[in-house]
């Protein structure tokens, strides 16, 4: 029998689709108490990652300075962002878009850090809203509304809470601005090019893309890795078409390579950049020794397996499921599955694998054995998001597939929203435990820089300083008293010369 008779019930391929079924679901998609359902429930579903984004920005007042933060607050107030910016290049690191991200916060002082999570946590819920809006705009595919902003609430909470050390991929400033937000970043600058329609628009979006690569490149090594890697391997399918949207697509990655190369370069250049290196041992030689290699390789192999075995991350794949069983073409029919996807599947897990390892790579000669432990975890944040993309891909093409294949799709989309529902279960326990910890260390914080301004301003020049630990942050007298950092820096804070261990005998600092 033909493929194409109008009696056969299951179509051997998704464009072989009979001609009375197409129509029934062209009927059924159009049919406006259909829509209004939809509409209403998709959009209930996106409230439970929603409230979770609004809770832990409102446990954010509990934020206080800890590790790095005391070394750049007193830089700021004393010197400004300008100040702040200098150090970085020429004796910290070379990362002078870090700096500038970093002294906007840390101008407010203790505020900042506290209103840091809502506004970065914001940010990101948009860019992801958007930019969800924006691809489906340009795949020409019309959705139910509300399903654009599912999709980035789901992500958006995935992302910043599906994590080991939530206080430092989310609360904690300076590891977001470094490790969390350049990847938002990076996909911000991707919405100008999907949104592109004419001359003036494809030109303003090649523009962009040079400016935002010195910037993710001054930003942040690993989110540079990543973005290179992503676009190279966009460049290398776009194969030998010569279409005019290729030839925009190839212009725009070769924009953004030669603009992240340009940061990358004015980094390693640098001062500070060559200081760094120097202090770690991270030199080029070091990096590509066989047993950094063979090392990083296992870091990256427990990372891979941690992050894969996070079952949160079914809800990415749910709410892409639930993309593909909903979207629809200008038509009122269904997508069907592109034609290479196999390949451009594989292509996205290989850049993802690759950027992570490279990622680790570099990180190793800090970090080294602890690249992959828990109190490491924010160096992941730099290819999560990329990892949090593919399982939304991976589950639309399932959900067109199931779309096609399967006579009935309610029970596939309950299934995909009771999983979304359950996925905020356990980072909503996790944040309630953290909102715990945080409340106890302010009140502790507070009282400890209330007698230390008091004693200060009463001319001590030495003050004893308690260890206010959290989510495995370094403070000073760690490793048993021995290391001091960032000691130095509190009493920079405060205008004195030194701060001895509070939980030490007068005498033995």
């Amino acid at each position: 029998m033909s493929d194409h008779t109008p009696d056969s019930t299951v179509p051997d391929r998704p464009d072989a689709v009979p001609v009375r079924q197409d129509a029934e679901r062209r009927q059924d998609v159009h049919d406006p108490r259909n829509v209004s359902r939809t509409s209403l429930w998709v959009t209930a579903l996106s409230v439970p990652p929603l409230v979770l984004l609004a809770a832990a920005a409102w446990f954010g007042r509990w934020v206080r300075p800890g590790a790095d933060d005391w070394c750049f607050l007193p830089v700021v107030r004393d010197d400004g962002i300008t100040g702040l910016i200098g150090r970085f290049y020429f004796a910290d690191n070379g990362r002078v878009t870090n700096a500038a991200l970093v002294g906007a916060y840390a101008e407010f002082q203790v505020a900042g850090h506290q209103w840091f999570g809502l506004v970065s946590g914001a940010l990101t819920l948009g860019v992801l809203w958007a930019a969800t809006a924006a691809a489906l705009r340009r795949g020409r595919l019309t959705v139910p509304r509300g399903l654009p902003l599912l999709v980035a609430a789901m992500a958006t909470a995935l992302f910043l809470f599906a994590t080991p050390n939530t206080y430092k991929t989310f609360y904690w400033p300076a590891a977001s601005v470094s490790h969390t937000m350049p990847p938002v970043l990076a996909c911000a600058a991707l919405i100008p090019f999907l949104v592109a329609r004419s001359r003036r628009g494809r030109g303003a979006a090649l523009a962009l893309a040079l400016l935002a690569g010195p910037a993710i490149g001054t930003l942040s090594e690993e989110t540079a890795i990543v973005v290179t890697v992503l676009l190279v391997t966009v460049l290398l399918l776009s194969g030998r078409v010569t279409d005019t949207s290729v030839r925009f697509l190839r212009l725009w990655c070769a924009a953004g390579i030669a603009g992240v190369g340009a940061g990358a370069l004015v980094l390693i250049t640098s001062p500070g950049s060559n200081t760094r290196r120097e202090r770690y041992g991270a030199g080029t030689t070091s990096l590509a020794a066989p047993e950094s290699l063979a090392a990083s390789l296992r870091g990256f192999t427990e990372i891979a397996h941690s992050v894969a075995t996070t079952w949160q991350y079914a809800g990415a794949v749910a709410v892409g499921v639930l993309l593909g069983l909903l979207c629809r073409r200008p038509d009122g029919s269904a997508p069907v599955l592109p034609a290479r996807w196999p390949l451009t599947a594989c292509a996205g897990v290989a850049a993802l694998l690759v950027s992570g390892y490279l990622c680790t790579v570099i990180a190793y000669p800090v970090f080294e054995d602890r690249v992959s432990a828990p109190s490491a975890n924010r160096l992941r944040n730099d290819f999560l998001l990329v990892y949090v993309a593919l399982l939304v891909g991976a589950g639309a093409l399932l959900g067109v597939a199931a779309r096609w294949r399967a006579r009935r799709t309610g029970p596939v989309q309950a299934v995909c929203a009771v999983l979304c529902v359950l996925v905020c279960f356990g980072p909503a326990v996790t944040l309630l435990g953290l909102d715990a910890n945080m409340r106890e260390r302010a009140v502790r914080w507070d009282a400890q820089d209330r007698r230390m301004r008091a004693a200060a301003g009463a001319g001590a020049r030495v003050l004893p300083y308690e260890r206010l630990v959290i989510s495995q942050m370094l403070e000073p007298f760690s490793r048993q008293g021995r290391s001091y950092w960032p000691g130095g820096c509190v009493a920079d804070y405060y205008r004195i010369d030194r701060v001895t261990d509070a939980a030490r005998p007068r005498g033995r600092t």
